[in-house]
Order: structure tokens, then sequence, then C-alpha cells
């Protein structure tokens, strides 16, 4: 299934839409401004709430937790040390595990559980907003694929925000 997740042009926090590859409205992301955790909350259609993506404080490298229907679904961690593209890994409750990987300057992500593609991520950076393309093999789990996405995007944003901070 193909997906697209579009950020709001003007927006106040991390709100977007997700939308199947006919145009229709999948989900709607709520962005939480004033929230230390970067707090998304991902609802459905009809307005009710689905899954939620928050940062971890109290960890070591960037973590995320991501629910689904109230119960932990999954933990992404970004791996410390990763030359020449970013890693992250994609902790499921039993023995599924999924890792995602690319290139932040090509903005090109691939999920794979073990040898096998589970997501294919492409990012327009050349638009005015931005918007990820999402690709998931079919049988798989689209909502826990798509908060990934969500988990990554926030991850991004924390470290262009950090390097513009040590930047300045």
């Amino acid at each position: 299934m193909r997906y697209s997740i579009s950020e709001k042009f003007f927006r106040l926090g991390e709100d977007s839409d997700i939308t199947d590859d006919a145009g229709t409205l999948v989900y709607h992301v709520d962005g939480k401004v004033l929230s230390l955790r970067h707090l998304l909350l991902v609802r459905d259609a009809g307005g009710q709430e689905v899954a939620r993506v928050q940062r971890k404080l109290l960890a070591l490298r960037a973590t995320y937790a991501i629910a689904i229907g109230g119960a932990d679904a999954a933990e992404v961690r970004k791996q410390f040390f990763t030359p020449f593209h970013d890693r992250f890994t994609v902790d499921i409750p039993g023995p599924n595990d999924l890792e995602m990987s690319g290139n932040l300057l090509a903005h090109e992500f691939t999920i794979r559980r073990g040898s096998d593609t589970v997501a294919t991520i492409s990012k327009k950076w050349l638009s005015l907003r931005d918007r990820y393309g999402v690709d998931i093999a079919n049988g798989e789990n689209d909502l826990l694929i798509l908060t990934t996405v969500l988990a990554l995007d926030l991850a991004e944003d924390s470290e262009r925000n950090a390097r513009e901070k040590h930047d300045n």
C-alpha cells in the first residue's frame, strides 16, 4: 500500500495528514506544541485516537515510544554510531524487530525485517512543506510502519534543532 504523509504548511506543532494513494484521508496527526515529550496523536478519519508517538525523556539516545490502541507497540531507537547514514532499531514486542536505515541527505530510507524489505520511505525535500511517500509491503501493519516514519521525522527535527542551536 502506498501512503503520503504531508505536514501542514501553516501549522503550530507537527500537524500532518496521511492519505492513501487515491488521496483519501486515512489519518490525521495532531502534534502537541507545548509537549516536552514531542507527543503526536494519530486519529482516524472519524477523529478517534488510534495511536500515539512520544519521545522518551530518560534515554541515552533518541528513543520514541509508539502505542497503538492504547497498548505498547514499539520503541524506535537511533543507533549510536553509524557513519555515512542513519540507522534505527524498531523494537517490537516479540521476535519481529525491524531495522530502518537510510541517508539523511538523500532523504531515502528502508525498513527491513531481516533480509525482507517491509517499507520504503522517500522524503520530498524540495517542496514548501515536508512530505513523505511511504510504500508498505502487503501483509504488514500499516499503522505501525506509518508511526515509525513519524518517529523518524521527530528524530530528524530534533537533530536539526540541536545543530541550529549549536551553530548559533
